[in-house]
């Protein structure tokens, strides 16, 4: 019996119930062998025998038992997210959409190279059975359908991968270093007395490995491109490596066949040296690559993994993937909220710092909204539960990052593109060297037209091209690194240089991301100590962020604490308690105006105060305001400078915020800042960024939380703060592993020179070709009698190499 897989949609499953119900009355059909519903992702995933039972019958099944299955043929297409193993290269995209888009139903194909994953647009059920099928003719690895399994296949393929490259590049490097030192038999005088041949046959012996398991992805690539009627990278270093491998090994076993052209030499060295230098590269862009999908994982792994409801008056705590709309949920002090829905009882202070990027904790009271993944820092509450799965915010802010880094399309590298012409060059002149000295140059015999057609081929090797890029990156990247500038590859290094305008988020960014104390404002006849006392005392048993604040403040003075009694949190509004003998209060207006606090002037001080965006704490002693603390998260050391900076660089400044206007204004102010965009909530800020992008501005974004990850990835250029949430460093482009935000100018800068230097050593890799390939094909001969050797040739593209590295070392002594 052979059995085909379908996954349906299915929407109307709210509990535990509902998955059993489907699964059972889908098994029931004759010809179903397993059903395995996704409750989530609201699919059922189905194996079925299809000459016993049809897709539609299935279908109808579930219609059967009261649930919807999605029209998708008359409705929007829908997407399925594949995970695919062995692409590497901008060519692999292409190859990869293309075959994908051939197979029947689908729409569109679009590859995100940097995570491994392909998002298929389709109709109808997705087929996964004939993508696999696709991929596989075409030599790539279908590692199954996004959200299949709970370990990630990308993941374990990589690991793998880097296991693999590791071994193959310490075998490589270890062999070449021999395969080196026994083609420089003058070096080691004890060689020279051994004879001509056993030397050769060593050095045979030690590159046959190299060439063909520790280079053998790189033959594997070329077949694949070649499958597929074009060339890539693959392909020149395969073709480099083989060609000075094959004409080394002729000379070995039979020396007699060059015998006209002179003293014959062995290329084993350069065969070996190719192969090993690019796996290097590869396996330096493995590593940057491996980081990219971390992101969504981060986010994931926010969500809470229970939930406690309560029915019928009694708690049950349940997985979070099992709530339904309407239920009600009770969280505790401590806990995190589960998923999003409205406040029914009760009070407390959230922490919602994960989704807004705002470090006071927001105040919870009846009808108020609350989001799941928040912090839940002090009362207790109740809630009704109105958006559950993929409806959350969390969910939306995940959605968001994977669009975003789904729409970046793989930059296609120069060599790549020049390869595809590159290569069919090469052969088409190696070819008719071979043949106009073969049949056209008197006295020229077969081995010395094949001779000069392996020059040919020898000094077209791509070593140089390949180390152009990699070289400058590794060097960039490292000295980066030194600086506390965590650069991620080259595509950011690419991109960088190109900005116009630097957005930064302003919590935790611009800004210190946790409130101090600004002012301290006695009433008349009140000492500024007496306050600071007095919110000490009341503040130093409370876990409110402006209660650290002010607490640190007053002990940071030399202030000493007195005894409270009855310590009352009012949620919302502020504390109360007894000090000494006198009544205190300590909190907002709202708290003033209940307990009809005579405020002695001090209320339009507080307008005063928050005009210039600070947070104001008023304080009373037996309902008489005896003061304002005044609170504020001030601007990061260095700030202005990184500012300035940017501006004398040319680049446009700006700052995002959920803030109100004047908030966000003060701190603009103080940073240097011209525009501002106020007012933005986490979801909004992708958007806003890719607004920028349409007016012409390539984008840097500059943040450090969970709500800023969708804006880096949709910017052009991801900026992370170092010591902001790992999500935010995972999906950014670049990391700075220190606060300080000058590393931003130098950052770019950096990005700027790297990319001065591969220019510069691409130009020389490309000058060596089109110098060499003439000169390895004969064109000197009739003016000058002058053939070029193949060990020349072999010098020639060394030195090629050499000059590469030696251009991307100057970076080492550059200042930025």
């Amino acid at each position: 019996m052979s059995l085909a897989k379908v996954t349906i949609h299915i929407r109307g499953m709210s509990c535990a119930a509902c998955v059993r119900r489907v699964e059972t009355g889908i098994k029931s059909l004759e010809g179903v062998s397993s059903a395995s519903v996704n409750f989530a992702a609201e699919k059922a995933s189905v194996e079925y025998d299809p000459e016993l039972v049809s897709h539609d019958a299935i279908k109808s099944k579930v219609e059967e038992l009261g649930y919807e299955v999605p029209e998708s043929r008359s409705e929007q297409p829908m997407k399925t997210t594949i995970s695919v193993g062995g692409m590497h290269c901008a060519a692999c995209v292409q190859r990869v959409e293309r075959i994908l888009k051939n197979v029947p139903g689908v729409k569109d194909a679009s590859v995100n190279l940097a995570a491994s994953k392909v998002q298929i647009i389709h109709e109808g059920h997705e087929d996964l059975e004939a993508y696999k099928q696709a991929l596989d003719d075409a030599g790539y690895q279908f590692l199954g359908a996004v959200g299949e399994s709970d370990e990630d296949p990308i993941e374990r393929a990589r690991r793998q991968e880097m296991r693999e490259l590791k071994i193959k590049l310490f075998s490589g490097f270890v062999l070449s270093v021999l395969i080196h030192a026994g083609s420089m038999p003058h070096w080691f005088p004890f060689l020279e007395e051994v004879p001509r041949f056993w030397v050769f046959l060593a050095l045979f012996l030690m590159t046959t490995p190299v060439v063909f398991w520790v280079g053998s992805r790189f033959f594997i690539g070329a077949y694949k491109a070649a499958k597929q009627g074009t060339t890539d990278m693959n392909t020149l270093v395969a073709v480099g490596a083989l060609s000075a491998y094959v004409y080394s090994t002729v000379v070995t076993f039979f020396p007699g066949f060059f015998a006209s052209a002179g003293v014959q030499y062995v290329y084993f060295d350069s065969a070996a040296m190719i192969v090993t230098l690019i796996l290097l590269g590869r396996y330096l862009e493995a590593r940057a690559k491996g980081k990219t999908s971390e992101a969504i994982k981060k986010l994931v792994g926010l969500k809470p993994k229970t939930a406690r409801i309560l029915r019928n008056g009694v708690e049950t705590d349940i997985p979070v993937e099992l709530l339904a709309k309407g239920d009600v949920v009770l969280v505790r002090p401590g806990e995190k909220i589960p998923t999003d829905g409205v406040v029914l009882s009760g009070a407390s202070a959230v922490d919602e710092s994960m989704l807004t990027g705002e470090s006071v904790p927001v105040a919870k009271e009846p009808g108020n909204e609350v989001f799941a993944a928040t912090m839940n820092r002090s009362g207790s509450f109740t809630f009704k539960a109105t958006k559950i799965g993929s409806e959350t915010a969390l969910a939306q802010i995940i959605r968001l990052v994977e669009e975003a880094q789904g729409s970046k399309a793989p930059i296609q590298r120069l060599a790549d593109r020049v390869a595809s012409i590159f290569v069919p060059t090469v052969f088409v002149i190696a070819v008719a060297t071979f043949c106009i000295w073969y049949f056209m140059v008197p006295e020229a015999t077969f081995s010395q037209a094949l001779l000069n057609f392996v020059s040919v081929l020898i000094i077209a090797c791509p070593c140089a091209m390949g180390l152009a890029t990699p070289t400058a990156v590794m060097v960039g990247t490292g000295l980066g690194a030194e600086k506390g500038i965590l650069i991620k590859g080259g595509e950011s290094l690419e991109k960088a240089y190109k900005l116009t305008a630097i957005v930064f988020d302003k919590t935790g960014t611009l800004t210190r991301g946790k409130p101090v104390v600004t002012d301290v404002v006695p009433a008349d006849g009140v000492g500024a100590q007496a306050i600071l006392r007095a919110a000490l005392s009341v503040e130093a048993v409370s876990e409110h962020p402006l209660a650290e604040a002010i607490v640190a403040q007053a002990r940071k003075e030399g202030v000493q604490v007195a005894n409270i009694e009855n310590f009352t949190s009012l949620s919302g509004l502020g504390v109360q308690g007894m000090v000494g003998r006198k009544h205190v209060l300590l909190g907002n207006l709202r708290l003033m105006d209940q307990y009809s606090v005579s405020m002695n002037g001090l209320d339009a001080i507080a307008k005063t105060l928050s005009d210039e965006g600070k947070t104001t704490v008023f304080i009373a002693e037996e309902k008489k305001a005896v003061g304002i603390i005044a609170l504020s998260d001030v601007p990061r050391e260095f700030a202005a400078d990184a500012v300035r900076a940017l501006k004398d660089m040319g680049l446009k400044t700006m700052m995002i915020t959920g803030d109100n206007q004047k908030t966000a204004g003060a701190v603009a102010r103080a940073v240097g800042i011209d525009e501002i965009l106020a007012e933005v909530l986490p979801a909004d800020k992708a958007d806003e960024i890719r607004k920028l992008q349409s007016r012409g501005e390539v984008v840097a974004m500059v943040g450090d939380g969970i709500n800023d990850a969708p804006a880096l990835t949709a910017a052009d250029i991801g900026i992370a703060i170092g010591a902001g949430a790992d999500v935010a460093i995972e999906a950014g482009d670049i990391t700075l592993m220190q606060s300080d935000l000058r590393l931003v100018p130098a950052a770019i800068r950096l990005s700027f020179k790297t990319m001065k230097v591969i220019k510069q050593n691409l130009f020389w890799a490309f000058f060596y070709n089109v110098l060499g390939i003439p000169i390895a094909a004969g064109v000197l001969y009739p003016f000058f009698g002058i053939v070029l050797n193949p060990v020349f040739a072999a010098a020639a593209m060394a030195l090629s190499s050499v000059s590469v590295v030696s251009n991307s070392l100057r970076l080492r002594w550059s200042s930025f």
